[in-house]
């Protein structure tokens, strides 16, 4: 006898489909529009429009790593520079924690109310195992980022020391063709070796935060040097007191550096910039600044030494990529390393047989 079949029953009906979240229209749209890449008349053209877009697209092909697109960045560059070099530039540095996104918002919402349009080139470390980077340090502007007179543009720093990324340099230069006042260079914040973002800003900031140690500690060597104001931040509740404090220390200690050849002597002011307490004061020490040194010319000298300098570090930069993209090199190379690790050639000897063979070429 056949077994009957029992039907249940309970069953379950086909559902209706998903409704698409995103148009499939709107998609193949904005794709096909990546595509196009953008010539670099229409990149120029654009910036000088003062438009953000081409802004950003410039950046992103002049901080690109590929050659062939080395041609096209230096052609866009060439044709902003006649519109750059009229905003200030100013670069943000202290040790990680001390509030530089925060104080760069603030400080950034007071400039555009007073009818200056900036521009915000934020650093962020990258790791040295994976390389990658977060570029979180646009979420934390949250109002900054809305401003219309505002643009902010995360960069990793890659390899380069100095607290800024390789290209930050050439980003200043579209910033200015593409109407902005102000420049704000926010660093990776590592302390000590930001001499790299002092060689290309006019006004250089540190940030600083009372109780984080012995003050004096940090004022030996090196960034203290470099600045030419220190803000004492998050002076608001409790803290207050040990601001006053900080910036008594901080003010007494730089008088004992040598007079700075721009004639400026640093001073030392508290802000809070949760509080929008002691904004107004740093730009006045700004304005300050500037005029004492675009009365005594060192404004437009210190601009010159800047260009040459970076002029040597271009040279320098190209010529390591020239470097080790020589096809004979790139082969040698690996021989030699294991050699060097073998202990059968020095690092010397090494280096020496790679540069003979470079420029024999």
């Amino acid at each position: 006898m056949k077994e009957k079949i029992k039907h249940s029953a309970l069953h379950e009906k086909e559902g209706i489909p998903h409704p698409e979240i995103f148009s499939k229209t709107s998609i193949e749209k904005i794709t096909h529009f990546r595509k196009i890449q953008p010539t670099s008349n229409q990149l120029i053209q654009g910036i000088l429009n003062q438009d953000k877009v081409a802004l950003s697209r410039a950046i992103t092909l002049v901080e690109s790593s590929n050659l062939n697109h080395l041609e096209k960045a230096n052609e866009v560059i060439s044709g902003c520079l006649p519109y750059a070099n009229n905003s200030v530039r100013i670069g943000i540095t202290g040790v990680p924690g001390v509030g530089k996104s925060t104080f760069i918002e603030a400080f950034g919402t007071y400039l555009t109310l007073m009818g200056k349009k900036v521009a915000v080139l934020a650093v962020d470390p990258s790791s040295s195992l994976s390389h990658g980077s977060i570029l979180g340090d646009k979420t934390r502007m949250e109002e900054l980022v809305k401003n219309e007179n505002a643009f902010i543009r995360p960069s990793a720093s890659g390899e380069t020391l100095g607290g800024v990324a390789k290209k930050t340099r050439e980003s200043i230069i579209l910033c200015e063709a593409a109407g902005f006042d102000v420049i704000l260079i926010e660093t990776v914040g590592v302390g000590q070796s930001e001499i790299a973002v002092h060689s290309m800003v006019d006004f250089f900031l540190l940030l600083n935060i009372s109780g984080a140690g012995d003050e004096l500690q940090g004022i030996k060597r090196g960034i203290m040097e470099m600045a030419d104001a220190i803000v004492i931040n998050k002076s608001d509740g409790d803290n207050i007191n040990k601001a006053k404090l900080a910036k008594t220390e901080f003010s007494r200690a730089l008088h004992l550096f040598p007079p700075k050849k721009s004639g400026w002597q640093p001073s030392v002011t508290t802000c809070s910039a949760v509080l929008n307490t002691g904004i107004e004061e740093v730009w006045k020490t700004m304005e300050h600044y500037f005029e004492l040194v675009k009365t005594n010319h060192y404004f437009e000298s210190n601009r010159k030494n800047q260009s040459q300098f970076w002029m040597m570090e271009t040279i320098n930069e190209q010529l390591k990529a020239n470097f080790f993209t020589h096809n004979v090199v790139k082969d040698t190379l690996v021989e030699l390393k294991d050699q060097v690790v073998h202990n059968k050639m020095s690092p010397f000897s090494a280096a020496n047989q790679l540069l003979d063979i470079y420029f024999k070429k």
